[in-house]
């Protein structure tokens, strides 16, 4: 039987080769690309990188998906460079995976489950344990067949007989099934309790703000600048995994709160989705969404698109966006004008640049969700003006002859909740 928790498939001192692949269809540079940041991920895995090689194909080998010359190639490379595991820049089914085992002879694994291990290793809290082991388990299950045809054929085969490997294989699979189903009802309580926290910000309409953006682009480190918190901000791959909701004073507006999720990433396994989708929905309830951009990455514009492609499948697009560039005081001054994104502004999380900028625009961003009104309180309710001020801005207050008018900004949900003092 296979334990049902996956262990690491990339170790300390792991010598790798990474294999990156695409089709004909696509550009070579994206192919590359998508190498170098192969090879980043084995890193931060704990890996070191020994070799790398690409192959484009016309199609998919079924067999070992890549051709059988360049899987001898890798097999030579692996002996030659005495590498303990090669890394597939593509997914690879169970029996591929085994296939090119047994010729390579070493351990070979794909980015998802490349992916999986660093998001294991980055795992604080009960829920992020949780969502990584749903995610490995969602993606253990369609390698299984392969898995198991090496180790426990059909054995004593007939018609009308079934052997024990494949007994032992449905076992596992209820196994998996069972606990693919604990660890969702459990998410699905994390969900709920969210959900209230959620519903009680709304209902006291405070304005919530989102960080969303390519993993490494620095959105813990802006969350500490803007909310004086001290979340421990990493320079690594999915540093945060568990969402941080922290309180945020804006100038000349209302409390706010802001949210730092999970990174993005390109070919973001299926199963991270399905398993954080906890974690998403604190970004798809946010009424702006702070995209972070590093500015000193030379693959901006393509992580800008991925982030971009993810805002889409999420159904975000409605939401309002602000691209926060960071890291602006390492990158090239002329970065800044290859930047045709709107609103935006430059800061660096390091320094501290361009903060007060940023806060300003939230600011306006709120402020441009809220309609300008006059409500009239008579005297005799003059004191329910303290409760207004701590919903909203009074940016005035004007002597009435039987009372006071005020000037403010509201949302729709709180025009709703002082609609009889409304000025008509």
């Amino acid at each position: 039987m296979i334990s049902l928790t996956n262990q690491a498939h990339v170790k300390s001192q792991d010598r790798a080769i990474v294999i990156g692949v695409g089709l004909k269809s696509e550009p070579l540079t994206e192919i590359k690309e998508n190498l170098l940041e192969l090879e980043e991920l084995v890193s931060a895995a704990g890996g070191e990188v020994v070799g790398s090689i690409i192959q484009v194909l016309p199609q998919w080998n079924p067999a070992t998906l890549i051709g059988t010359g360049k899987v001898e190639e890798v097999a030579e490379m692996v002996r030659d460079s005495r590498a303990n595991i090669v890394v597939m820049d593509h997914q690879l089914s169970g029996v591929q995976q085994r296939n090119l085992e047994q010729i390579v002879k070493a351990r070979v694994i794909d980015r998802n489950q490349l992916i999986l291990d660093i998001f294991a290793q980055r795992a604080q809290t009960f829920e992020g344990k949780l969502q990584v082991e749903l995610a490995q388990l969602l993606d253990q299950m369609p390698r299984m067949v392969g898995a198991w045809l090496e180790s426990l054929s059909r054995q004593g085969g007939g018609i009308g007989t079934r052997g024990p490997g494949e007994t032992a294989l449905e076992n596992d699979r209820r196994r998996i099934r069972e606990r693919v189903a604990i660890i969702k009802k459990k998410l699905e309580g994390v969900r709920k309790n969210r959900a209230q926290h959620r519903q009680s910000r709304r209902r006291h309409e405070i304005p919530s703000f989102a960080l969303i953006g390519y993993t490494n682009s620095g959105k813990s480190s802006i969350l500490n600048r803007l909310t004086g918190a001290q979340v421990l901000a990493k320079n690594q791959v999915f540093a945060t995994l568990d969402p941080t909701t922290r309180k945020i004073f804006l100038p000349d507006g209302p409390p706010a709160v802001v949210t730092d999720t999970v990174g993005f990433i390109r070919k973001l396994p299926t199963q991270l989705i399905e398993a954080f989708k906890a974690t998403l929905e604190e970004s798809s309830e946010a009424d702006v969404l702070l995209h972070v951009v590093d500015l000193s990455s030379p693959n901006m514009e393509r992580q800008i698109e991925v982030v971009e492609a993810l805002i889409k499948e999420f159904n975000w697009q409605d939401k309002k966006v602000i691209h926060v560039f960071n890291k602006c005081d390492v990158a090239p001054l002329e970065r800044q004008f290859r930047v045709k994104h709107y609103p935006r502004v430059f800061v660096s999380a390091l320094t501290g640049q361009g903060m007060e900028q940023l806060k300003k625009l939230m600011a306006q961003t709120v402020s441009e969700m809220q309609t300008d009104v006059q409500l009239y309180f008579p005297r005799s309710e003059e004191y329910k003006i303290f409760d207004l001020g701590r919903e909203a801005q009074i940016i005035r207050k004007e002597t009435a002859t039987e009372g006071t008018v005020c000037y403010t900004q509201l949302s729709s949900a709180l025009m709703n909740r002082w609609k009889d003092y409304l000025v008509k």
